[in-house]
């Protein structure tokens, strides 16, 4: 009987052993899951930052962009108020200025329509600066001159739909206000661009 107690504690003993391993062995798993997801969310947490500083450098230069508009139609007399209303931008992605190109697209033509309807409707009187930006190919002086040929291209765009174009000035920024990185093919898409700041 003795000998029978034994080796059932022998057995229950060697099982509990080997629920141990097993136990360590399914914990040691677990724990190499979770610290791949950690991994993960880390590298997207990561990803996400970068993401926020690029958003907030492009809100920086464009919010520097407007306030020189403000400053310049201030100093000309242009305004009523004195006061930024809003900021629209004609970018790649929706209006496809190609490289080295200064022609509105079709996709270009339907913003600033939509962007003269607007105006038209409110019935302000309103300033509106049109800044033509380029990205960093090419020589400065000749982004100067493409970035100035984008914005003229858009004001007389817009006054053909009705705009006065005493109530519109265009500037070029040429390679000079980026809100991207030039090194990228998407960053340089980007900073091709034609921004339209409505002051009053």
């Amino acid at each position: 009987m003795r000998k029978l107690h034994r080796m059932a504690a022998l057995a229950l003993g060697l099982a509990l052993v080997a629920t141990g391993c097993a136990t360590k062995k399914y914990v040691g798993e677990e724990v190499g899951r979770v610290n791949e997801r950690v991994g993960g969310v880390e590298s997207q947490v990561e990803e996400t930052q970068v993401r926020l500083k690029e958003h907030d450098e492009q809100i920086a230069s464009t919010s520097r962009t407007a306030q020189e508009a403000l400053d310049r139609a201030m100093a000309a007399g242009k305004l009523a108020e004195g006061k930024l209303l809003y900021e629209t931008v004609l970018t790649d992605d929706k209006v496809k200025f190609g490289f080295n190109r200064k022609e509105l697209s079709d996709e270009a033509k339907a913003e600033l329509d939509s962007f003269a309807s607007q105006l038209k409707a409110e019935n302000r009187g309103v300033y509106i600066e049109i800044q033509g930006h380029t990205d960093a190919i090419g020589a400065d002086t000749y982004n100067e001159k493409l970035g100035q040929e984008r914005a003229d291209a858009a004001r007389f765009y817009l006054a053909k739909q009705g705009l006065p174009l005493h109530r519109m000035a265009s500037i070029s920024y040429g390679e000079t206000a980026p809100v991207a990185d030039n090194k990228s093919r998407e960053g340089r898409s980007q900073n091709r661009r034609v921004a339209l700041v409505v002051l009053q």
